[in-house]
């Protein structure tokens, strides 16, 4: 522990401390002061780690803090999130938009300083992390981004995709099943710019590490494929540091992962190595024994000295920096420019207009498609029209439809291709392509089976929270997928990813819908969309004696309109059920019953409609409603209303024929009917 021979330093400006060891301080001090303010938060990592702070900002990253989305800047990830004062303290010293009074607002209301970082709300922040393992997972796509437009762009001298991604993982990140996926995927595909530190701090919010922990990590990553150095107790040596950093910096066919063993809450003279230094205030008297042991003025709250910030400040420095990218880039554009309009193009995700020209329209004499299938059609003319379109399969591709056609697969040595193969990697790859998205210059999609959403939730949720306009492509979306049986059959998928918000979730009812979805999908640029597919085969509708497919862009709309003026009743349908639906409304015409259906494929986008829309489709005086979905009904009261019902499983599902599924429970005619005539009793 370090220790001070004077009880206190009246003078921290004199020049008797070095300037990297004040500055070390500062952002120590800051992380304490700022912790103890909001009376929670995590003070311990931000003291451990100062040392690493101030070597990556003032020293070894490229950035600029008056332009924190320069692309060619490296990136840096906590995703260690409850450390983010060490993250806060570093960005303001180094010169991005955050004030002193943005400090002290320290986990506040509408405050840029929020408990975790997340994206958007605070310059310099590169992702939203604090539930474990994500920031990893983010940063492994970024990384592979990176990789595919430094392959794509960069020509003879002119490398204008170069730089590092940095990811700072603690004992709780390396614990997470989810760092085995992104530590696995990363070694396979050699990914040379992505350099991790780990901090080897022994302690946990339950007490050491040890309790539950006993990895060898070094040889755990290194059977990953990933270059490893163990730079053992020296956390307070910043030459020891920067030089790990720079031989990582110099290895191009591996990731690296430096060992850093640190001493979590460093100073404190009572909790220095304990767990109570985690995540909770220090308290005062322990803040001012703790400032002592810094030589630093024990009773003055948020001092920055002047010479700190004069030293740290990366302002200049950074605007350099990026206007040698500038000049490299516009001799690049002499050289090539056609490819260097192609990457403006990517970077900003510039949609063409006519991207969906060559869309297949689905005639009805094509007969009945499932719609992943189709699915995969309109995927593959899009992508002809969006070469920055990338995605991939949790090793489900041929099942998802989810292949580029013209383009070969992403791998070690050729990050030019689109197709991504992530192995049996739900998690990673959801997570991942969020990392790809704030990269910026593709747009991913993933891939794999309705049901293994559940492997990827926390991903999905973190993208839906960064507003990022990742794809989702889910296929075998029902009971209807048959013998697999309830293992594979999602039951409660729907209702608990619309519950999720921000996330559009669409299930089209035929092939044309599909086209239509895909549309809605590339063309929103706020959230993330999830395709909802089907295994077997539907029929495609009649548009001629049908309302358009276009009405999808809506959330929904009438599909099959009642005769005259008001319908009796009115079914609510999705997927593979509307066409059931349809089936539903004939007979009851011949029952004298006058039934408008709606096909409901998007929840979300029917909320933002305008009411008097809303009202069109469902008629306040038009109480008997009915939904038909084969999976949880829960949600559909919105809907249907207090006079309402369902038609909907309450079950997990069964091994046998899709067909036979269906008939099984009760998604047929003659329930339908009788469902729909006790609500009009």
């Amino acid at each position: 522990m370090v220790q001070s021979n004077k009880s206190d330093s009246s003078n921290i400006e004199s020049g008797d401390i070095p300037i990297q060891q004040l500055s070390i301080n500062t952002i120590r001090t800051l992380s304490m002061d700022a912790v103890q303010m909001a009376n929670s938060g995590h003070p311990g990592t931000p003291m451990a780690l100062a040392p690493l702070a101030y070597q990556l900002w003032a020293h070894e990253m490229k950035y600029n803090p008056s332009n924190p989305s320069w692309f060619n800047r490296d990136r840096f990830v906590l995703s260690c999130g409850h450390a983010s004062m060490l993250l806060y303290s570093a960005l303001y010293l180094s010169g991005y938009d955050i004030s002193l009074d943005d400090i002290k607002n320290f986990r506040q209301w509408d405050s840029k300083t929020p408990g975790h970082p997340e994206y958007s709300l605070t310059p310099g922040v590169e992702t939203t992390t604090g539930p474990l393992g994500q920031g990893f997972m983010n940063g492994v796509g970024m990384a592979m981004a990176e990789a595919h437009m430094a392959k794509i762009y960069n020509k003879n001298n002119f490398n204008i995709v170069d730089h590092n991604t940095y990811v700072l993982l603690s004992d709780g990140d390396i614990m997470e099943g989810a760092s085995h996926e992104a530590a696995s995927l990363a070694g396979h595909l050699g990914l040379g710019k992505l350099i991790c530190i780990y901090d080897d701090n022994k302690i946990t919010i339950d007490g050491t590490t040890d309790l539950s922990y006993s990895d060898d990590i070094g040889l755990r990553f290194k059977g990953y494929g990933w270059d490893v150095v163990n730079l053992g107790d020296v956390s307070e040596d910043c030459t020891q540091i920067g030089k790990s950093i720079n031989d990582a910096k110099n290895i191009y066919d591996k990731p690296s992962l430096i060992v850093l063993r640190t001493h979590i809450g460093y100073g404190s003279p009572k909790y220095q190595d304990t767990s109570r230094a985690h995540g909770a205030p220090l308290g005062e008297e322990e803040i001012i024994e703790t400032k002592k042991n810094y030589s630093w003025p024990s009773e003055e709250k948020f001092l920055v000295p002047e010479a700190v910030l004069e030293h740290m400040n990366y302002s200049e420095k950074g605007k350099r920096l990026e206007k040698e990218w500038i000049e490299l880039f516009e001799s690049y554009s002499s050289d090539f420019p056609e490819m260097a309009k192609n990457f403006k193009i990517a970077i900003s995700d510039q949609i063409p207009d006519d991207f969906a020209q060559e869309v297949p329209k689905f005639p009805v004499s094509k007969g009945a498609i499932a719609t992943r299938v189709a699915s995969g059609m309109v995927l593959n003319e899009i992508a002809k029209k969006i070469p920055w379109l990338v995605g991939g399969s949790a090793d489900l591709a041929a099942s998802n439809n989810s292949l580029i056609e013209n383009s070969g697969d992403y791998a070690r040595g050729s990050f030019e291709n689109r197709n991504i193969n992530w192995g049996i990697r739900e998690h990673v790859m959801c997570a991942a392509s969020s990392g790809m998205i704030l990269h910026g210059g593709v747009r991913p999609f993933a891939a794999t089976f309705f049901a293994f959403t559940d492997y990827a939730r926390p991903a999905i949720r973190l993208s839906s929270l960064m507003g990022l306009p990742v794809i989702y492509v889910m296929t075998h979306d029902s009971i209807g997928l048959g013998e697999d049986g309830p293992t594979h059959q999602p039951i409660e998928h729907l209702a608990s990813l619309r519950a999720i918000p921000e996330l559009h979730v669409i299930r089209p009812c035929d092939a044309n819908e599909t086209a239509i979805a895909w549309n809605v999908a590339i063309q929103r640029k706020n959230g993330p969309t999830m395709l909802v597919l089907t295994r077997q085969s539907l029929p495609i509708l009649d548009r001629d004696v049908f309302s358009s497919e276009e009405g999808l862009a809506m959330g929904a709309y009438i599909i099959s309109k009642e005769e005259g003026k008001s319908p009796d009743a009115i079914l609510i349908s999705s997927g593979s059920e509307v066409a059931l639906a349809i089936d539903a409304q004939k007979i009851l015409k011949d029952r004298g019953v006058n039934v408008r259906v709606v096909s409901m494929p998007c929840w979300e986008l029917f909320r933002s409609q305008e009411q008097a829309y809303k009202d069109s489709v469902f008629p306040k005086e038009i109480k008997t409603r009915l939904s038909i979905e084969a999976g949880s009904d829960f949600g559909w009261h919105e809907w249907v209303g207090s006079h309402g019902d369902s038609v909907a499983i309450s079950t997990f599902g069964a091994s046998a024929p899709g067909g036979e599924n269906f008939e099984k429970f009760g998604f047929n005619i003659s329930n339908i009917i009788s469902r729909l005539e006790k609500i009009m009793t």
